[in-house]
């Protein structure tokens, strides 16, 4: 599903030149749960924004689900990560002045789908990751833990092939941590969508059945894992 072929970041930071990716090569299969681990500043965070569309590489080639993101135009882009792509960010980046409901809808209402069936599709999601009773809270009422879980559920709800998850347990407690880790492998088990975690955590990254370290912009380590899934039927829902 995702192909990326002697990538190259650079940045230029007054007369130095900062290699975030030199020459990474990688290939993910449809429905692996991939950890890509390291310490700060390894580029962990780099790739990630590469294979999002979110930003484009010095030199080499990103595909992913068939598109050519290197040579992709901004529109074809957007349309990727309307559609295809569920982020879900360290820091959570849920609209303050919108409901827990408004902002799992959020997705859906940009491509158009009618309040209704954006209403009952984001119902569904919040009941899965037990947070029905704070749909019409606002995000500051929210405890970190259901505020992680809240943009899980924003990032699924349109069923992208493609779930990002960068330091998703960066900021919370260890039993908010361990609900949001459960969620990420019932969605890794589930088979709902490729799933990338971004992490410099160990044992988040042990919850992977792949491990992808980095270290100075070079895969370093690509190993597979005994898998940590366990079956909890009824959680999520089918693809």
């Amino acid at each position: 599903m995702i192909s990326l072929q002697n990538v190259t970041r650079y940045y230029e930071s007054g007369e130095r030149t900062v290699r975030a990716l030199d020459g990474v090569s990688l290939a993910i299969a449809r429905h692996e749960f991939v950890a890509v681990a390291g310490p700060s500043g390894c580029g962990k965070s780099t790739l990630m924004h590469l294979i999002a569309g979110l930003d484009r590489p010095t030199a080499g080639e990103i595909m992913v689900d068939g598109l050519r993101l290197t040579t992709a135009g901004d529109a074809a882009l957007t349309n990727f990560r309307r559609h295809q792509l569920g982020l879900v960010f360290q820091f959570f980046n849920l609209l303050p002045t919108m409901s827990v409901r408004e902002n799992v809808s959020l997705p859906l209402l940009l491509q158009g789908v009618p309040l209704p069936e954006c209403e009952a599709r984001a119902g569904e999601l919040l009941r899965l990751v037990g947070l029905t009773e704070r749909a019409g809270h606002f995000i500051h009422q929210l405890s970190g833990g259901e505020q992680q879980r809240t943009a899980i559920a924003r990032a699924l709800v349109h069923k992208p092939s493609l779930l990002i998850a960068d330091e998703p347990t960066g900021n919370l407690d260890t039993a908010s941590a361990a609900r949001v880790l459960d969620l990420l492998r019932e969605i890794a088990e589930e088979k709902l969508a490729t799933l990338i975690l971004v992490t410099h955590s160990v044992e988040v990254a042990a919850q992977a059945t792949r491990l992808v370290e980095m270290r100075d912009g070079k895969v370093v380590s690509d190993v597979t894992q005994a898998s940590s899934l366990t079956s909890r039927a009824g959680i999520l829902p089918a693809a």
